[in-house]
């Protein structure tokens, strides 16, 4: 597995970096088979540190975990379990999905655009009914079964999941719903 280990505004020494390789590779090997890539990023946020990781397996699919701590081991640690956790809970699935899959997650090119937040305070009326883009960036769209896409929105802990469906090629949307339940978007089966 290939580590990326860097800290934002922060030195990160060698005896962090050997720390960090060592428990993620068993963390992640004993739950995922063949991890390919990890990227760990440490930052400090006020006067604790924060620890971001991100592990991409050879399945094409994700999982991120985030954590703080006072000292710089201990949020590490705090995201390792955070991230075990995950792992272990989709142990089952991840391995079955990857017996099914004979080919990596194919992913599609799209642009994701960032627009400006409305300003309820303000009582005049907008000049332009045209949102204000503050950033765009290129942003992957992953081809996946629905089941794999509930279950890369759930590892990532994201809200939304915009992905291809596998069944009948169209883009679709998988989401949490406020009830708890998970929605899912298909425009393809209404036509």
């Amino acid at each position: 597995m290939r580590y990326q280990i860097s800290g934002k505004q922060l030195d990160i020494g060698e005896a962090l970096q050997t720390h960090v390789e060592n428990e993620l590779g068993e963390i992640v090997g004993k739950y995922a088979e063949r991890p390919t890539d990890a990227t760990i990023v440490f930052s400090k946020d006020a006067h604790e540190y924060v620890c971001e990781a991100t592990v991409h397996l050879s399945t094409g699919l994700s999982t991120q975990a985030k954590a703080k701590n006072t000292e710089v081991y201990a949020a590490f640690d705090g995201c390792a379990e955070k991230m075990e956790k995950q792992l272990r809970r989709y142990k089952r699935r991840l391995k079955d999905h990857h017996k099914e899959r004979s080919q990596p997650v194919e992913l599609s090119e799209a642009s994701s655009y960032i627009l400006a937040g409305t300003d309820d305070s303000q009582e005049a009326e907008p000049e332009s009914l045209q949102p204000v883009i503050v950033a765009e960036m290129e942003t992957k769209i992953p081809s996946l079964s629905v089941g794999e896409a509930v279950m890369q929105m759930e590892i990532a802990e994201t809200p939304v999941l915009v992905f291809r469906n596998e069944g009948n090629k169209g883009i679709n949307v998988v989401y949490r719903r406020d009830d708890g339940n998970i929605g899912w978007i298909d425009p393809a089966a209404n036509t």
